[in-house]
């Protein structure tokens, strides 16, 4: 789970960095490499209208494939999509080959998100060597009843990968109001009735434009699995972080593996 920082609408800054993460994660034995919503250009930001590009075809989400390609990853990662007249906040999951198996365009789209974004209309998963992956992004956990995570479920999805950009006032105080139970009431439910895990990832860095210019994007990554949480990124909008955890799903001959406790490697830590 690469916690990237965002610049926002710092396009070129942002590809750059974040794939040098990609590249970092991936050199640590990562298999599956999930990146933040709406890479590279932060949620909401109003270059959104100039900047998104294409699926597939676009600046960014070939650069992805390359990475995937040249890593050997499975790479998921948020982006801002030009289709026509339209923009999506829209992920796309890519296997090892570079080839794009999922495109998803989100659906709980907040209010405010929707003078930028069109709104997805489909749900769909991909059976990969390593289990079969839904794709949904952020708010989408937390539609009315839980909808879209518990109809990955029913599709069979054993891990959900959900690109996200999780922002809190720029006064919010974590040690008053620890942030995160939004996402963990959100996720355990549909882990534990499923038997799925979910990993929702969020950048970091203080949001410059738009509707919520002066929050800020604080991280707290956050996988989980049927048994509760399995590992947490670290809270503030400078806590860069590749958060690594081992899962296992599915047949016992993938290659995922369930630890007996949760942890992170920190930037710069060893393999």
């Amino acid at each position: 789970m690469v916690q990237a920082h965002l610049a926002g609408g710092e396009r070129e800054r942002n590809l750059d960095h974040g794939l040098g993460l990609v590249a970092r994660a991936a050199a640590g034995g990562a298999d599956v490499v999930v990146l933040p919503e709406c890479f590279p250009l932060g949620w909401t930001d109003p270059s959104a209208a100039a900047l998104a590009d294409p699926v597939p075809g676009g600046e960014t989400v070939e650069a992805l494939r390359a990475a995937a390609r040249e890593h050997g990853v499975h790479l998921c990662s948020g982006v801002v999509e030009r289709a026509g007249d339209r923009v999506y906040n829209a992920a796309v999951l890519i296997d090892p080959a570079g080839e794009i198996l999922l495109h998803h365009r989100k659906i709980n789209e907040l209010d405010i998100g929707h003078p930028f974004y069109a709104v997805g209309d489909r749900l769909g998963v991909a059976d990969t060597a390593l289990g079969r992956v839904g794709l949904m992004i952020c708010a989408d956990a937390f539609a009315e009843d839980r909808v879209v995570t518990r109809t990955l479920g029913l599709m069979g999805a054993e891990l959900i990968l959900s690109p996200s950009a999780w922002a809190v006032p720029g006064d919010h105080d974590q040690d008053v109001q620890p942030y995160g139970d939004l996402w963990r009431n959100a996720y355990g439910p549909v882990c534990r009735e499923h038997h799925l895990y979910i990993a929702g990832v969020s950048n970091v860095g203080w949001i410059p434009d738009g509707p919520w210019a002066g929050r800020k994007c604080i991280g707290c990554s956050l996988l989980m699995g049927p048994d509760g949480i399995i590992a947490e990124g670290p809270y503030g909008p400078e806590a860069e972080e590749i958060v690594v955890a081992d899962i296992r799903v599915g047949r016992d001959d993938r290659p995922w593996h369930h630890p007996p406790d949760r942890w992170f490697r920190p930037l710069g830590a060893e393999a």
